[in-house]
C-alpha cells in the first residue's frame, strides 16, 4: 500500500533526466545561449517598491495569480542581471502555467535606478533577502512561500538558509549554479575562455558603479560621493579579485576580499539549512570548478544536490538548435510541486 508521504516523495523526486540539445553539448554554448540566443520571454509585471530598514529600496516585480492562497515563489536573479533576465522571466512564465504566482527581486541598484546608499548587493547580501522574505509572509500570509536562486542568487540564498536553520519562513527553496567558494569562482573566471565572462562582468559592475556616482553627483549626495571617491581610480581593474577588494570589501564593510569571500561563501553554510532544497548543478560550469562544489559530507539530510555531467552555467538547454527547450523551466515547477506536498 502506497502511503501520502510515498506518494509525496515519488512527486518530489522524479527522475532528473538532463540531456544537452543537439549540437549544445559546449559549456560555453550552454551558458551564451540564453542571454545571446533565446528569444525574449514578454511578461506583464506589477512592481512593487520595498523600503528597507536602512533607507535603501528594493523593487519586486510580481506575476501570475492574485489569489491569496496561491503558492508564491521569491526569484532571485544572478551578477549584472534584473527580473527581465532570461532565466527569470522563463521560470516565471513556467510557473503561471502552473497557477503559481511568482515575484522577482531586483538586488539593490539592478531595477534600472541606481540604488539610494553608497553600498551594492553582493553575493552575501543575505540581510536584504530577509527583509524581502518578512514583506512577502506579511503581504500574503496564506501562501506557501518558496525561493528559487541562480548563480549570485542562489548563493545569497543558500547563506541566508545556513544563517536561520530551523527558523526559515519558506517551505522549499531550490538553488542553480551555485559559486560555493567565491575565492575559488574569482580564480576560475579568470582563466582560459572564461576571461570574456569577466571582462564582460566587470565592464557591467562598473558601469554599476558608475551609474550610482552620476545619480550622487545629481541629487548633491555629498556623503555618497565621498564614500565612493575613497575607493580611488576604478580604471584597469580586471578580475574579480581587484575589484571585490577595492569596491565591493570597501563598499559594504568586508576587510578586504578575502574576508568578504569567507563571509560570504555560501558553502560553509549549507550544513546548517533546515529547509527542504534542490541544488542544480553542472560539472562543467565555466565559472566554477568542480572542486568547489560540496561534497555529499556536507549537505544536510534536507538538501538535495543534483548534478549533471552537462549544463553550463545557468543553462541546461535541451532539446535541439531549431527547437530549444529549458529543463530549468522544466524541473523547478515540478519540483517545487512536488515539495508542496
Amino acid at each position: 500500500m502506497t502511503t501520502d508521504a510515498t506518494k509525496r516523495a515519488q512527486r518530489a523526486s522524479p527522475p532528473a533526466v538532463f540531456t544537452p540539445g543537439w549540437g549544445l553539448a559546449n559549456p560555453h554554448l550552454q551558458t551564451l545561449w540564453g542571454p545571446l540566443c533565446r528569444k525574449k520571454v514578454i511578461l506583464q509585471h506589477q512592481r512593487e517598491r520595498i523600503w528597507l530598514t536602512d533607507g535603501d529600496f528594493l523593487d519586486l516585480d510580481w506575476h501570475g495569480p492574485h489569489q491569496a492562497n496561491a503558492p508564491l515563489v521569491l526569484v532571485l536573479h544572478g551578477l549584472t542581471g534584473s527580473s527581465a533576465s532570461h532565466y527569470v522571466s522563463g521560470l516565471q512564465a513556467a510557473l503561471s502555467r502552473q497557477g503559481w504566482a511568482s515575484v522577482a527581486l531586483n538586488w539593490r541598484g539592478c531595477s534600472g535606478e541606481p540604488n539610494l546608499l553608497p553600498r551594492s548587493y553582493h553575493s552575501g547580501a543575505s540581510e536584504d533577502l530577509a527583509e524581502a522574505i518578512d514583506h512577502l509572509r506579511a503581504t500574503r500570509p496564506q501562501a506557501p512561500l518558496y525561493a528559487v536562486g541562480y548563480s549570485l542568487g542562489g548563493n545569497v540564498l543558500l547563506k541566508h538558509l545556513g544563517e536561520v536553520g530551523s527558523a526559515s519562513q519558506l517551505q522549499a527553496a531550490v538553488a542553480v549554479s551555485v559559486p560555493f567558494r567565491l575565492d575559488q569562482c574569482a580564480d576560475r573566471i579568470g582563466m582560459g575562455f572564461s576571461r570574456i565572462y569577466q571582462a564582460h562582468f566587470m565592464r557591467e559592475m562598473l558601469a554599476y558603479v558608475k551609474d550610482k556616482q552620476r545619480r550622487f553627483q545629481h541629487e548633491g549626495h555629498s556623503e555618497g560621493l565621498a564614500a565612493l571617491s575613497r575607493l580611488g581610480p576604478l580604471k584597469n581593474m580586471r578580475t574579480f579579485w581587484e575589484f571585490d577588494g577595492r569596491v565591493t570589501a570597501p563598499l559594504n564593510g568586508f576587510a578586504d576580499a578575502h574576508d568578504y569571500y569567507r563571509r560570504a561563501s555560501s558553502r560553509y553554510y549549507l550544513g546548517e539549512n533546515k529547509t527542504r532544497t534542490l541544488i542544480i548543478q553542472s560539472t562543467d560550469d565555466p565559472f566554477v570548478f568542480a572542486h568547489s562544489v560540496p561534497g555529499a559530507n556536507e549537505l544536510p539530510a534536507s538538501t538535495h544536490l543534483e548534478l549533471h555531467a552537462k549544463g553550463g552555467h545557468v543553462g541546461f538547454v535541451e532539446g535541439s538548435l531549431s527547437k530549444p527547450g529549458y529543463y530549468l523551466e522544466r524541473r523547478i515547477p515540478q519540483w517545487l510541486d512536488g515539495a508542496s506536498g
